[in-house]
């Protein structure tokens, strides 16, 4: 028995060992310096140029104050960084040692021992290189220089005989908006932003896995799983694919038997999972996942292995022809789906700071806030893997752009190859995640060239304006959709985003649209209501962000500083009229503050989320005829006045507390015509609400009940519908500035209301408010923190505050109505016996 056991552990011992030997050198003692200096200072790797900079107190923060102008030569310099890494004999015994760059921005040439190894010249691409023959054993100099990005786009732009929309930065593939933004300043940086491994191996490995989903039904899902292979000779292998997830069933491994040919081969290999349980997306259901482990081996050594995470689901988009025009939605596992997210931009302009945590709080604030759709903008990058693991994860699915945006781009050779091999290369990166739902060319160019007067501006002759649009078509709807069709085919393309200009009245009935009537066209926020798309990928209007974020940059350095036209907070404005349009709006719905900045931007935030509601609300309400809300944008980049829902320190901001209120399956919705008051029940969830129970109340802001009703209800699934109908009779005899109407929905035998809405009649600067009085209590709330509010009038949107401290509640910016305790949940870690005599409230009437 002991003689079998040993045999049995020897043999495990073989088959777990790999051939494959692979590390990194992120951490073999970086160095950088000006090319044209001599001395050098740590780097880290991953980074930027930038942060090293300012890692060595070579430069001020470049966020603080007005620092950013002050560092725009950075862009134009070239810089240097290299490291000594040690090469080990059993490493050097292997027939190929392979040094790959998961990402270098972005013009850079690579020396090894002086010799030049590599060139680059995208930022979205990685880079590899075979270096048998130019390594030794032992200690090796790796030097990489990179050139001017800036510099390198304005030559290229001289060779053309015309000035291409977006300039210079069009012809360098790096994340366009590092050029500056309507929301982001401009810092065009340059570094090794990736990791740096080194891999060395033997005989043959695994290069890639894609898994297709063929079947999909209850009973069984059949995968095919394809595995590019390279081989140094004709051979004899085996590849064994295992499930691993026990979760799902018991782990399963299924063996096969492929002869290699010398190169680089693809074999496919056919799997099947009995009783398959779908992925979800948020609020639908769970996200449930796979993973497979892949091994190669001879059946005495194992030579690689890689593992993948699956998702088994359909996606559909369904952009069809009807009565209206042309639709467009999303059907997953085969059920028409309303998608409702935002907008997300890289959450930092030295993306290397950007890390895992980073990646799964943004997204559970997005799952958290109802989400169950997030679009990658195409003037940022295609994220890294943390972010699409925590979106399968999480159940959020993924419009993805590809890197264009509000531009034309160059139709060269040069450019068309570079182009087509990073497209390539991030459909095969991305193609096995269940979140991707759609590949998207890019972002406001068909919008751009056909509505923005680009050819007037630029004075193009009729030769060059037809050269720049072929080349554009060529690039959008042939070369990066036959990639997508030829390298995933399981995902809808769209060319570009939107289908038609908002300026256009046929954008409200075809495709998806961009809608910048309001804050751009200076619309009312009541025009959300009546030009509505079949599928709103962007909208959305400006909030400052919380006070105290912009302190930490310099706001309240200086009295100088503490004023709405102060030089810090002009620079943390990145649209020239921002704050001229905020005012504008706040003095249609609010009284404006005097004198006070918090004042300022709590109404400013104030306002935001009441774009927002009455937006989401107006786009639900429409639903089927509309399917999905994406508003402009979830986050931030840096600390600055822009239209995301969370600022760059993860701090919600009003609007996104109202998001998570109109994102929720089920909400409720009040609008009114002349004669009528109209309640709509609003439900994404999946099935029928049979029983339920809507209190509807009309009261003074002081609480006195003027009329109430109690109706039984049924709110069908997936639909929007009027529950009912209340004539404006109700509100004769009544101060229209001293109402509302509450209507709370709830379902019998379950205690937490499903759903509510509190609307007014007038516009909130002509409600007449009364200073409040409240209470703030403990609360026992089981295994978490809360502490419950109190008020005896109306209290309009109560923010809450707690000295020293920045987190986010459960709920903030919220009406507390006249004797209805509100509790407030905080996160674990707080006490709030420690903090409950730091928590202080601010409502609308105390900025009066």
């Amino acid at each position: 028995m002991k003689k079998i056991l040993i045999i049995v552990c020897t043999f495990f011992i073989l088959k777990v060992y790999s051939q494959k030997i692979e590390r990194s050198l992120n951490d073999c003692n970086w160095t950088f310096k000006n090319k044209d200096d001599s001395l050098w200072h740590p780097a880290k790797v991953p980074g930027t140029i930038h942060t090293d900079l300012l890692e060595n107190k070579l430069i001020p923060d470049p966020f603080f104050g007005t620092n950013e102008k002050g560092l725009h030569w950075i862009d134009s310099g070239s810089w240097q960084y290299q490291c000594f890494f040690d090469i080990s004999p059993n490493e050097f015994a292997k027939n190929h040692i392979e040094l790959q760059f998961k990402g270098l921005d972005t013009y850079a040439s690579v020396y090894l021992n002086g010799r030049l190894i590599l060139v680059a010249d995208n930022m979205f691409r990685s880079w590899a290189t075979d270096i048998k023959q130019q390594a030794i054993p032992g200690k090796n100099k790796l030097n990489i220089v990179f050139e001017s990005a800036v510099l390198k786009g304005q030559m290229l732009a001289k060779k053309l005989a015309y000035t291409l929309p977006g300039e210079d930065k069009v012809f360098t593939r790096k994340a366009q908006y590092q050029y500056g933004w309507d929301w982001g300043p401009r810092f065009v940086t340059c570094g090794i932003w990736q990791s740096v491994l080194l891999t060395c191996w033997n005989k043959a490995r695994l290069v890639s896995i894609q898994s297709i989903q063929k079947t999909l039904n209850d009973t069984i899902a059949e995968l095919q799983f394809k595995c590019e292979i390279e081989s140094d000779n004709e051979d004899r292998f085996y590849i064994a694919i295992s499930n691993i997830v026990s979760s799902h069933g018991t782990p399963f491994t299924k063996f096969y038997t492929i002869q290699t040919k010398k190169g680089r081969t693809t074999y496919s290999f056919d799997y099947k999972i009995q009783k398959p349980k779908r992925w979800w997306c948020n609020g639908l259901g769970k996200a449930n996942l796979y993973t497979f482990n892949v091994a190669l081996d001879d059946n005495n050594t194992q030579f690689d292995s890689k593992q993948i995470t699956i998702g088994l689901r359909t996606i559909e988009l369904i952009n069809e022809k009807d009565s209206i025009g042309t639709s467009f939605y999303f059907k997953l596992n085969g059920i028409p789906v309303f998608m409702r997210g935002a907008n997300y931009i890289p959450q930092d302009n030295f993306i290397p700071r950007v890390n895992k945590a980073a990646y799964k709080t943004i997204i559970k604030n997005a799952a958290d806030a109802n989400m169950n759709m997030l679009r990658v903008w195409g003037g940022g990058i295609y994220e890294k893997d943390d972010f699409y693991e925590a979106c399968d994860k999480n159940g959020i699915l993924v419009w993805q752009d590809f890197m264009f945006a509000c531009a034309m781009y160059p139709g060269d050779s040069n450019f068309i190859q570079n182009v087509a091999a990073e497209a390539k290369e991030q459909v095969h990166r991305l193609r096995n995640h269940p979140c991707i739902a759609l590949w998207c060319g890019n972002n406001e160019i068909t919008e751009g060239w056909q509505n923005w007067g680009w050819q007037k501006q630029y004075n193009y002759s009729k030769k060059d304006s037809t050269e720049i649009a072929d080349n554009n078509t060529y690039i959008f709807d042939h070369l990066i959709k036959d990639i997508v069709i030829n390298n995933d085919g399981s995902r809808p393309y769209w060319s570009s985003s939107p289908s038609i200009g908002w300026g256009h009245n046929e954008s409200y009935s075809n495709g998806d649209s961009h809608y910048w009537g309001v804050w751009w066209g200076m619309e009312p926020f009541e025009k959300y209501t009546t030009k509505t798309g079949r599928f709103v990928s962007e909208y959305g209007f400006q909030g400052m962000p919380n006070i105290s974020a912009l302190s930490k940059v310099g706001l309240f350095k200086n009295n100088s500083n503490n004023e709405i036209d102060s030089a810090v907070l002009k620079a943390h404005q990145k649209h020239p009229k921002g704050y001229e349009t905020i005012t504008a709006y706040m003095l249609r719905d609010y009284k404006l503050p005097k004198n006070n900045i918090e004042h300022f931007a709590y109404i400013s935030q104030l306002l935001q989320a009441d774009g927002m509601r009455i937006a989401i609300e107006a786009h639900r309400r429409r639903k089927p005829y509309c399917m999905g809300t994406m508003y402009w944008q979830l986050n931030d980049c840096w600390p600055v006045t822009s239209w995301s829902t969370i600022d760059y320190y993860n701090n919600y901001k009003a609007s996104h507390y109202q998001v998570i209120r109109s994102y929720k399956n089920v909400i409720l919705s009040v609008t009114e015509d002349k004669d009528s008051i109209y309640i709509y029940a609003i439900s994404d969830q999946l099935q029928n609400i049979e029983k339920a129970e809507l209190s509807i109340q009309l009261a003074k802001l002081t609480g006195q009940k003027q009329w109430s009703k109690r109706i039984a209800v049924k709110i069908e699934a997936n639909a929007s519908k009027v529950i009912v109908a209340l004539p404006k009779d109700i509100l004769k005899g009544n101060d229209l500035n001293n109402l509302y109407l509450n209507s709370t929905l709830t379902i019998p035998g379950i205690d937490s209301i499903k759903a509510n809405s509190i609307h007014y009649f007038v516009k909130p600067k002509a409600l007449q408010l009364k200073k409040a009085r409240y209470t703030i209590t403990e609360n026992n709330c089981d295994s978490t923190q809360c502490f419950t509010i109190t008020a005896d009038a109306l209290m309009k949107n109560v923010m809450i505050k707690i000295d020293g401290l920045e987190t986010n509640l459960s709920d903030n910016y919220m009406d507390l109505l006249p004797n209805e305790p509100k509790t407030i949940y905080l996160p674990k870690s707080l006490n709030v016996k420690e903090l409950k005599n730091k928590i202080k409230l601010l409502s609308l009437i105390d900025t009066y």
